[in-house]
C-alpha cells in the first residue's frame, strides 16, 4: 500500500471509529510500525485533517453545528468526577483542559470526555498513575473548553458548575 493511500484509509479508519484509536492498534491495521503511523498523522494535520491526540489515542474530529465556551474553574483532585460528571450529565463534551502557567505559559491537554464512562475512564488512569492532574501547575485553577448542542445547554452547565462551587469567576 503506497503512503498516500495508507493516510487516505487511516482518515477512513477515524471517521469510522466510535473511540479513539492508539498508534499501536493502527499499526497493526496498516501493518506497519508505530512511527510510520506517528509520521502519517502529522502529515495528515499538516495537510488540514482535524486528527486530535487524546490520552486515549489518535480521533478525527469532525466540526458540527455545535457551541462552545470556555469555563474558568478550581477544585480539588477529589472533585475532578464531579465537575467532569456535571458537564456530561447536562448534555456538554469536555475538549480539553487548559493551564496558564506564569513560567511555561499557556499548556492545552485534548482531552475528548463525551459520558460518564469517559470521566470514570480518565480518572482511573489519572489516580493510578504516579502523575498530578495538569491543575495541580496552578494551584487548581484551569480551564475546559466545553462543546453542546446550543447556548441553552451552555447556560444550564454554567449554573450547574457555579451551584457547586467550581466556578473560578464567569466563563469567557
Amino acid at each position: 500500500m503506497r503512503t498516500t493511500e495508507r493516510q487516505n484509509e487511516i482518515i477512513e479508519v477515524l471517521k469510522n471509529s466510535k473511540k479513539p484509536l492508539s498508534g499501536t492498534v493502527l499499526a497493526k491495521i496498516f501493518n506497519v510500525s508505530r512511527q510510520v503511523i506517528v509520521t502519517d498523522i502529522a502529515v495528515l494535520r499538516a495537510g488540514n485533517k482535524n486528527i486530535i491526540s487524546t490520552n486515549k489515542g489518535y480521533m478525527l474530529h469532525i466540526e458540527k453545528d455545535t457551541c462552545k465556551r470556555t469555563f474558568y474553574v478550581k477544585h480539588k483532585d477529589l472533585d475532578i468526577a464531579n465537575e467532569l460528571n456535571i458537564v456530561v450529565d447536562n448534555g456538554g463534551n469536555i475538549l480539553d483542559v487548559i493551564v496558564d502557567h506564569d513560567i511555561y505559559g499557556t499548556i492545552t491537554c485534548e482531552l475528548v470526555i463525551k459520558n460518564r464512562s469517559d470521566v470514570e475512564e480518565f480518572c482511573k488512569s489519572l489516580f493510578e498513575s504516579k502523575n498530578s492532574s495538569l491543575m495541580s501547575l496552578t494551584n487548581s485553577f484551569h480551564y475546559h473548553t466545553v462543546e453542546a448542542s446550543s447556548e441553552e445547554i451552555l447556560n444550564v452547565i454554567e449554573s450547574k458548575l457555579k451551584e457547586n462551587n467550581f466556578l473560578a469567576w464567569k466563563s469567557k
